[in-house]
Parts: C-alpha cells; structure tokens; sequence
C-alpha cells in the first residue's frame, strides 16, 4: 500500500478479510444467530412448555397456560487494528495488505467466538458432569460423554444440533478411546486425519489455548461444554467491517475491522458443563 492508495485496493482489502474471515469463525454455526440488530441489547424469546389435560365433555376446555421465558444479550463492540508503516513497506517484501487482513480475520473470529464461550460459561447448568465421573480426576472419556447425552435427553433436548465443545488436550483423550477411534463403534475414520467430528450424537468443536482466554482452565481443570445449537444466542449489531485510512501523525495506513455483538444462554437447561483433567 502507498499514501495514493486507491478505494479500488481498499475494497480490495475489505474482501481479503471477509474472505478470511470466513474460514476463521468456528462457533457461530453452533448458535442461533440474529443479525441487524439496532440498539444495545437483543430480547431471545423461548416458549416454555404446556401439558395437555383430559377433556371432560360440556366443560370448557382448560388452557395450558404456556408462557414465555426471555432473556437478553448485551451487545458490545469491538475493533481489531494495526498500522503499517510506509517507510518499513519499503524494506519488505511480505505482502503486508494479506498479512493484515488475515490477522484482522482471525482476530475477529476469535473474539465472537469468546463472547460465545463467555456466555455457556454464563448459563451456569443444573446438573454439569464433574471430574470424577469415569473415574478420579479423569480426562474426557466415554463417561463424561455418555452423561452429558443421558442430561440432555432428559431433558427433551433435541437430538439435532447438539455440539460439544473441548480443547486440543481433549481432542488427544477422546483419540486415546477405542470407541471413538475403532471402526467396531465409529463408522468415522477419526484416526485418518486425527480430528472427531461426530460421535454419540454430538457435533465436536475444538478450541485451541487463545489469548482471549478460551475454554476456562482452572488449575489442571478444563471446563467443555455440550449444548443444543438453540440453547445459545448471538445478537449482531455491526457485522464484520473494514476500513483502511491515512494517518498522517504516524506516516502509516491504519487498517482496522469492527464489528458488534452479544451472546446469551437462551436456555440454559440446553448448555451442560463437562468437566475434565488436563494433566
């Protein structure tokens, strides 16, 4: 880029980041998402349940009396920025404008992927899956998996759309199980390219260790979560943009992407903590 850089290598940019963007973002297709939201805060409706009762004939018929639970996400805003100096381009020959629209795309994703996880870790579950299940301070294992089913369905979660989200240790215990990796149990070949992508009914996502903070570490102790795509919500204000201006202070161009959004547990009996070992 130069100081004539023209709208035509701007708008050029703004792709470059979308286009990375795209293959950055990992949990927005686990959540229900509502975008154009105008305002600071978004109202995620569910409809609790009713029960049907006996007709008695000549009576009038008695209402279920279902009402509706809300709850909202606060939208926040965020930028992801960097200069490039003018005179340093001169003493490069890394594309700096590919550079930067990567970082901007990755950074981006990151982040509303944080406000996702900030909101599981939020619901706060009823009933989470401890580390002791499957054994004394265990890892992830069949146990943990098999319990986090068995909670949600009983609770009527649906069986479509269930996710589970863990770490890269994770990944590395769930590997180590043979019903996960035996063709006896699991009709995919996770061992081939070393990933889980579906077992037990669960979609399995992985986190790697972020600066933005990730799945909660406390100690040796990993909390994942197992939730249904509906449980979640994510509210956005201001979808991915970019701009890129002179800043004449600092002989730089400031390439810099915004964005704004919110998560909440929409229902928090859909969200299941699991909690596992990391030695």
């Amino acid at each position: 880029m130069s100081q004539g850089l023209s709208q035509t290598a701007i708008i050029d940019f703004d792709a470059q980041v979308k286009a990375a963007y795209q293959g950055q973002g990992v949990l927005r297709p686990t959540v229900r998402v509502k975008s154009g939201v105008t305002g600071a805060t978004v109202k995620f409706r569910r409809i609790k349940r009713g029960m049907a009762t006996r007709r008695i004939p000549q009576t009038d018929i008695v209402p279920m009396g279902q009402g509706y639970g809300e709850e909202t996400a606060t939208l926040s805003d965020w930028n992801a920025g960097d200069y490039t100096d003018i005179f340093d381009q001169q003493k490069t020959n890394i594309d700096d404008k590919a550079a930067l629209a990567t970082n901007i795309a990755a950074a981006i994703g990151r982040r509303e992927d944080q406000l996702i996880l900030d909101a599981l870790d939020a619901a706060s579950p009823a009933a989470p899956v401890g580390v002791n299940i499957g054994g004394a301070n265990t890892g992830l294992n069949m146990a943990k998996l098999r319990a986090a089913k068995r909670v949600l369905d009983a609770r009527a979660v649906p069986q479509k759309d269930r996710y589970f989200v863990h770490s890269a240790i994770g990944l590395e215990q769930l590997l180590g199980l043979t019903e996960v990796t035996s063709a006896d149990f699991n009709a995919v070949r996770t061992l081939a390219n070393g990933e889980v992508k579906t077992f037990l009914g669960f979609n399995f996502v992985m986190i790697e260790d972020r600066e933005e903070g990730g799945l909660a570490l406390a100690g040796t102790t990993r909390t994942n979560f197992a939730y249904d795509k509906q449980a979640l919500g994510l509210a956005v204000g201001l979808e991915k943009r970019t701009s890129v201006d002179w800043i004449p202070e600092k002989t730089s161009w400031l390439a810099n992407g915004v964005f704004s959004a919110g998560a909440v547990a929409i229902d928090p009996d859909g969200v299941i903590e699991v909690a596992t070992v990391e030695a």
